[in-house]
C-alpha cells in the first residue's frame, strides 16, 4: 500500500521536477526591478487592501504563459518564426524592431536597478554595472542550454528572500486572510492605475517570445504537453507568491507610518530596518540584486531569440559562437548598450523605463491577437488547437489585458 501511494505521489511529482524550466524562469523574471518597485509601492499606499488583485493576475499570468507553451510544444518553432510564416517578413521586421528598442530600454532599467541595489551596500554603480553585465555576458558565452537553465533556475530561488523578509516585518496574518479575498475597489484613478499596474507588470511582449523559444530548444515533445502546463501553473503560482510577499512586507512596514503614493524598491527595503531589523533590509536588497541581474542577463536574451528567428539566422544556446555568430553578438550589444546607457552621467532613467513601458504597451496587444490567432488554427496546431471554449476565453482576456494595457499607456502619456 505504502509502496503503491508512493508511486502515485512520488512519480509524478518529479516528472513535473524534470519538466520545470521554461516557465517558471519566464514567469519570475518578470518580477524584476520595475516590477518590485511596482508591489512596493502598491504596498505601500493601499495596505493589505490590493492583495484580492492577486487572484486575476495569476490567471492572467496562467493564460497567457499557456498559450506560449502550448503553440511552442505543438510547433517546435518559436514565435518570431510562426509570424514570418503566417504574416510575412515585412511584419516581422517591424515587430522586430519595436521589441529591439523596448528590450535595450527595459534592459537599461535593470541595470539601473542593480545599480541602485548595489548601493544599499555602499557599491557604487560604476562597479557593480560593469561587473554584472561582464556576469551576464560570460554567462550565456561559455554555458550550454542546461547549465545556464539551472542558473536561471537557481537565481528564481533567491526569490525565497522576499518571502523571508516579509514573515520578519511580522504582518497581520489574520487581516491578510480577509483581505486577501475581499473585493476593495475605490473609483480613484490612483487606486485603478495601481491595481492595474500590478496586473499589466506581470505580462509583457518579450516574455512570450522567450518563453515559446526555450520551450522549443528545451525540446519539449508533443506527449509532455502536460507537463509543460504544470511547468506554467508551478511558475505562475510561484511568482505571485513573491509578489505577495513583496506587498505583505511593504503593507507592514511602510503603510502604517505614513501611506505613500510611490516608493522606490531600495527606499522599500530601508523601511524594513525598524520594525524588521537590519537582516530583513538586506534581505529585500538582495531580492532586488538578484532580480536585476536575473533580467539583465534574461532580456537581451530574449532579443537575441527573437530577433535570429524573425529573421532566420542561427540561435540557440547549445551552438557556438562560429555557428550563431549573429545570436551571440546581438546579445552582447544589447548588453554593453543597456549598461551604457546607466553609466552615463545625467541620463533620466525614470523616462528611460516609462519609455520602455509605453512601447510595451503599443506592443502587447499586437502579439497577445496574434497568439490567439494561431493557437485557434488547427492546421497549425493539430491536436492542441485551442477549443472553442478556450479560445472565448483567451479572447476575453486578450480584450481586456488590451483595454487595461491602453489605460496604463494613457495614464502615463498624461503623467496620471
Amino acid at each position: 500500500m505504502y509502496s503503491l501511494l508512493r508511486r502515485r505521489l512520488l512519480l509524478p511529482l518529479l516528472a513535473v521536477f524534470a519538466i520545470v524550466g521554461p516557465a517558471f524562469i519566464t514567469a519570475n523574471v518578470d518580477n524584476d526591478a520595475p516590477g518590485i518597485a511596482t508591489y512596493s509601492s502598491a504596498g505601500a499606499h493601499y495596505g493589505y487592501e490590493i492583495l484580492w488583485i492577486l487572484w486575476p493576475t495569476l490567471l492572467v499570468l496562467v493564460i497567457v504563459q499557456e498559450i506560449s507553451a502550448r503553440m511552442g510544444v505543438a510547433t517546435g518553432k518559436g514565435l518570431a518564426d510562426l509570424i514570418r510564416e503566417e504574416f510575412g517578413v515585412k511584419v516581422t521586421l517591424i515587430l522586430m524592431l519595436a521589441l529591439v528598442i523596448t528590450n535595450l530600454s527595459n534592459t537599461a532599467g535593470e541595470f539601473a536597478g542593480l545599480a541602485e541595489g548595489a548601493t544599499l551596500f555602499g557599491i557604487p554603480k560604476y562597479f557593480s554595472v560593469p561587473v554584472g553585465a561582464f556576469f551576464v555576458w560570460i554567462l550565456v558565452l561559455r554555458g550550454s542550454y542546461r547549465s545556464v537553465e539551472r542558473i536561471f533556475l537557481v537565481a528564481c530561488l533567491v526569490y525565497l528572500a522576499y518571502p523571508i523578509s516579509g514573515f520578519m516585518a511580522h504582518p497581520q496574518w489574520g487581516m491578510i486572510a480577509r483581505q486577501s479575498v475581499t473585493f476593495h475597489f475605490q473609483s480613484d484613478v490612483a487606486f485603478v492605475y495601481t491595481a492595474v499596474g500590478v496586473v499589466g507588470t506581470t505580462i509583457a511582449p518579450w516574455m512570450q517570445f522567450f518563453l515559446q523559444a526555450t520551450v522549443v530548444e528545451r525540446g519539449t515533445r508533443p506527449a509532455q504537453y502536460h507537463l509543460a502546463r504544470w511547468d506554467v501553473i508551478v511558475g505562475a503560482v510561484f511568482a505571485i507568491i513573491v509578489v505577495f510577499f513583496i506587498l505583505v512586507a511593504c503593507a507592514a512596514s511602510v503603510y502604517p507610518l505614513s501611506p505613500t503614493k510611490e516608493i522606490t524598491a531600495l527606499q522599500a527595503a530601508k523601511a524594513l530596518a525598524p520594525l524588521a531589523g537590519e537582516g530583513a533590509t538586506i534581505l529585500f536588497a538582495i531580492g532586488l540584486l538578484n532580480a536585476a541581474l536575473f533580467a539583465a542577463s534574461i532580456l537581451p536574451l530574449s532579443t537575441a531569440y527573437t530577433v535570429c528567428e524573425g529573421i532566420g539566422w542561427e540561435r540557440g544556446l547549445d551552438q557556438k559562437f562560429r555557428q550563431a555568430p549573429q545570436f551571440y553578438t546581438l546579445y552582447a550589444l544589447l548588453i554593453v548598450l543597456g549598461a551604457g546607457i546607466v553609466l552615463l552621467p545625467g541620463v533620466p532613467l525614470i523616462r528611460v523605463m516609462i519609455f520602455s513601458q509605453v512601447l510595451n504597451g503599443l506592443l502587447l496587444p499586437v502579439i497577445l491577437i496574434i497568439m490567439v490567432k494561431l493557437v485557434t488554427r488547427r492546421d497549425i496546431m493539430g491536436k492542441l488547437a485551442a477549443g472553442r471554449t478556450y479560445a472565448a476565453v483567451c479572447w476575453v482576456l486578450t480584450v481586456l489585458l488590451i483595454a487595461l494595457d491602453l489605460f496604463l499607456l494613457g495614464a502615463k502619456v498624461v503623467g496620471k
